[in-house]
């Protein structure tokens, strides 16, 4: 992820003269922040360190959830803090009194949605692209009659997406898969199956197109 300019260096003025929409994305993010900070604390959770957060995500956490986010996060909810257009706000949701999901620190996400039932981790360093979402849950049972008795009790798997993983634009990661440390998903893809580390999958569903160097 790119490092930030310093507010008001000499660098920063000049990229804020030749991409004026990044100075208006800088002066919405400093005007929101005390807003985020209340939107957080009013969801039990920590602040960290060096967030950057361009529009205010949808937070849903149940109150006896556990719903953490590392440091050096960056979430991008608005339209114009990407130019491929996020359909709607981040959302990291926990439905049940036992959800856990845990992101680890220089996490990146534009758009799109997390959704926990049952356990999501992710590591350090991952990146997601636009509008790609992450659900470790059918939502809905696939019976009828499993319907008629309780249209929300879908199957739940924990997901695991390891360390330095890189996830494109409108991705779907469904329930019960780990993605190894350094991988790459193409965009698009849908994750059905594991996919192991250092590798490029695409597809739907998501297979091997190729592997990484070291």
């Amino acid at each position: 992820m790119k490092q930030p300019f310093a507010l008001f260096s000499v660098t920063a003025l000049a990229e804020a003269w030749r991409t004026p929409w990044k100075a208006r994305n800088e002066l919405e993010r400093w005007l929101m922040l005390p807003l985020a900070r209340v939107q957080f604390a009013l969801a039990g959770m920590r602040w960290g360190r060096d967030w950057r957060l361009y529009g205010l995500p949808i937070i849903q956490r149940h109150t006896a959830s556990t719903l953490t986010l590392g440091d050096h996060a960056e979430l991008r909810s608005t339209v114009r803090s990407n130019p491929l257009g996020a359909t709607h706000p981040c959302i990291l949701s926990t439905r049940e009194a036992t959800s856990r999901l845990t992101i680890g620190a220089h996490f990146g996400m534009t758009g799109g949605a997390i959704v926990c039932a049952s356990h999501i981790h992710i590591g350090d360093h991952v990146t997601v692209g636009c509008n790609t979402i992450i659900a470790d849950t059918d939502f809905h049972p696939l019976s009828v009659q499993a319907r008629l008795t309780d249209f929300l009790q879908g199957e739940s798997q924990p997901i695991t997406i390891e360390d330095h993983v890189f996830i494109g634009m409108h991705c779907l990661i469904l329930k019960g898969v780990t993605i190894g440390a350094g991988s790459v998903i193409g965009a698009g893809s849908v994750v059905t199956k594991d996919v192991p580390r250092g590798v490029v999958v695409a597809g739907n569903p998501a297979r091997v197109v190729r592997e990484l160097p070291d």
